[in-house]
């Protein structure tokens, strides 16, 4: 733990190509404190496109190297428009960015959200045992998964990808599915962790809670193939749940952990130019995303200053 006995928590929200905007935000905390964000902070979460990011900080990848990886890569993934081929080109991106590593790999902790599909519970994938609630005797880091199947099972939003099956350390197969089904914002969950698991009084927990903006929905798309997929009840209906929970969850955390300080970065825009969802391939949009993002970290620059201090 950090040395003036404060714990730090950054928590990354989910959203697909949205993610653009956390890694704006990221950017001026990145350059704020001025070194890698992994050694700034004590517990690092993220679900779903925040998991893809958290891993990435918490290996000691550099915001600049995270976003250039966006662009080549992530979109590319939500440009494809079937389940499988988005599957396809999520696997091949985590399998390049994090090959065989393991949750012993992390600079820090950490916390990847992903849903227990078949037992209809929160899976979440940790670092040490003391982070575990209950079987600390028996923890495995990661449950024994790498931590690029960790990622794709936190990420696999249903219906836009295929189920993920990760295997246990002890050979158990498990259904994952995208974590933004349990915590989309998984704030609540990663001071739970900090006070519950970890034992911090929460006057000592600082958090840094980075969601991915909020947007008009877009207008219809212009290919016959995208406006039908874009019509289907389920697909809608998905992007609906995964932007109500992310509400529900910041006013839980509010309502639970009112002691707590929390820095939420999270503007909400209106302008019709700003219409996007999480399928979003459009890189001039997520270049203003990314833009935004930056804008509203400065909005909060004092704050963060006296975080870090």
């Amino acid at each position: 733990m950090t040395g003036d006995k404060t714990c730090r928590v950054l928590s990354l929200d989910g959203g697909g190509a949205k993610g653009f905007y956390t890694l704006g935000a990221l950017k001026e905390i990145e350059g704020l404190v001025g070194e890698p964000l992994c050694t700034k902070f004590d517990l690092i979460y993220g679900t779903s496109t925040g998991a893809i990011i958290a891993a990435l900080l918490g290996l000691g990848k550099p915001v600049d190297e995270i976003e250039s990886l966006y662009r080549l890569r992530v979109v590319q993934v939500m440009g494809e428009l079937l389940p499988n081929k988005k599957t396809a080109a999520l696997e091949g991106l985590a399998k390049e960015v994090f090959g065989e590593s393991r949750f012993d790999a992390f600079k820090t902790d950490m916390g990847i959200v992903g849903t227990r599909w078949d037992d209809d519970r929160p899976i979440i994938f940790k670092t040490n045992s003391g982070q575990a609630f209950t079987g600390a005797s028996t923890f495995e880091p990661g449950f024994g998964c790498t931590i690029a199947d960790a990622v794709v099972g936190s990420c696999s939003a249903y219906p836009f990808f295929l189920k993920k099956i990760v295997t246990t350390g002890r050979g158990d197969r498990i259904e994952v599915r995208d974590g933004g089904f349990v915590a989309n914002n998984p704030t609540l969950y990663a001071i739970a962790d900090a006070t519950e698991s970890l034992g911090h009084n929460r006057n000592s927990i600082q958090v840094v809670s980075v969601g991915v903006g909020e947007y008009p929905a877009p207008k219809l798309p212009t290919t016959s193939a995208r406006k039908w997929v874009s019509k289907l009840p389920t697909v809608k209906f998905s992007q609906k749940l995964l932007e109500i929970n992310t509400q529900s969850m910041d006013q839980l955390c509010r309502v639970l952990f009112r002691g707590v300080d929390v820095i939420r970065i999270n503007t909400k825009y209106t302008q019709p130019e700003m219409a996007t969802d999480m399928l979003e391939s459009d890189m001039d949009k997520l270049g203003r995303l990314w833009s935004r993002g930056r804008d509203s970290a400065r909005e909060q620059e004092e704050r963060l200053k006296r975080f870090f201090e």
